[in-house]
């Protein structure tokens, strides 16, 4: 494993405190960034959760990892020859920036400098053909020689191919449970394969984490973040791999698509990306043409962190503001310029109610911003 490449860097003490609070229940990156604006760092916010899920109305508080618990799983990650790698530090993937809500924090395991390349995600279906197979292997071969890193979920199927193509070239292989917890378990050889042979790993995730259900779209998430482009190779009707198109087209990212027989059902999804407007792939020239204009810039986007509506000098929210707020929102999602709008409150006052009721476990982020209540939760 190469050394980490240069430039800021957090302190063992701000890596530490930046684990507790992103493992702390309720915590998603979109609070975790408005807790560092509001308070300066993560060890300061650390402090003052408590206070602030009570003010959000959470029916208890929740317990926030102990600092020997945070000093557990970095040294499980060193054991792995694995390390955790924060937004704004030189190997963090410079596209997953300029996403809404990067995850601050990533497990990686592998070689920072395959993030440096322009990136292609290459996903699809589980079960695919051995056409779509051999699709997905030919493109990322073809990808890779012209210098773009292959960004896939080490599923079986078409990621488990694109993974394989790219081995020589630089691949990403995104987990949707820890980084220490392959899955599917056959492919932990592939892993091995894709760190030794100068790609990575990476997961959001604790180690020791098994995937859910629910965990799979983060992990589409973080793949469609990382690319340029997402090329869809086999999918059938109303699965992760539409999922992941419909994240990359949300994100801005260019979406291809690979046809297939109106036959197989392995193909209704990708053919019906087509017809909503995806770019037809038949060799890997589409997608670099498509590409070309993108793949020479370069990510200069500040992180996130520094973007949150300065909450620093702001004085708590009162009842009637919090109030005001609890009555504009409901089930249906509804964007915060529009409850700024309603209420007359300013964007400093709206962004700290939602926080205190995100981390009350009371509030659900949506695409795009938008915020609504959790359902049985007012």
């Amino acid at each position: 494993m190469s050394a980490p490449a240069a430039g800021p860097r957090l302190s063992d003490r701000q890596r530490l405190s930046w684990l507790r609070l992103i493992r702390t229940p309720n915590v998603g990156p979109a609070s975790f960034r408005e807790l560092i604006n509001r308070f300066g760092s993560a060890e300061a916010a650390l402090e003052m959760l408590p206070e602030l899920m009570i003010s959000g109305g959470a029916n208890r508080i929740v317990r926030i990892p102990t600092a020997t618990e945070a000093e557990a799983e970095l040294e499980a990650a060193r054991r792995a020859g694995a390390r955790f790698v924060g937004i704004g530090e030189a190997d963090y993937p410079s596209m997953l920036k300029t996403m809404d809500n990067p995850p601050p924090l990533l497990a990686m395991k592998g070689e920072g400098a395959v993030f440096r390349l322009p990136a292609v995600a290459i996903v699809g279906a589980r079960n695919a053909s051995l056409a779509g197979i051999k699709m997905a292997r030919m493109l990322a071969a073809d990808l890779g020689r012209d210098g773009y890193a292959i960004v896939s979920g080490l599923a079986r199927g078409i990621d488990t191919a694109a993974h394989q193509g790219s081995l020589s070239t630089g691949t990403v292989g995104v987990l949707a449970g820890g980084l220490d917890v392959p899955y599917p378990p056959e492919n932990a050889g592939l892993c091995e394969d894709i760190t030794e042979r100068g790609g990575a790993i990476v997961s959001e995730m604790p180690f020791g984490w098994q995937p859910r259900a629910q965990d799979f779209p983060r992990r589409n998430r973080i793949v469609a973040g990382m690319a340029l482009g997402l090329v869809v190779v086999e999918a059938a009707q109303r699965s992760g791999s539409l999922i992941s198109a419909r994240l990359a087209n949300e994100m801005g990212r260019l979406v291809f698509a690979v046809p297939g027989s109106p036959l197989d059902p392995r193909a209704a999804g990708s053919n019906a990306l087509l017809k909503d407007g995806a770019t037809l792939v038949t060799e890997a020239a589409d997608i670099l043409g498509a590409l070309a204009p993108l793949a020479g810039v370069r990510v200069s986007r500040p992180a996130p962190l520094a973007e949150a509506p300065d909450l620093s000098a702001m004085p708590p929210p009162g009842e009637n503001d919090r109030a005001d707020v609890l009555e504009a929102l409901g089930p249906t999602p509804v964007g915060v310029d529009e409850i700024i709008r309603h209420t007359g409150l300013s964007a400093a006052q709206i962004a700290m109610v939602l926080l205190e009721l995100d981390l009350a476990g009371r509030l659900e982020r949506h695409a795009g911003g938008n915020v609504s209540l959790v359902f049985g939760r007012s």
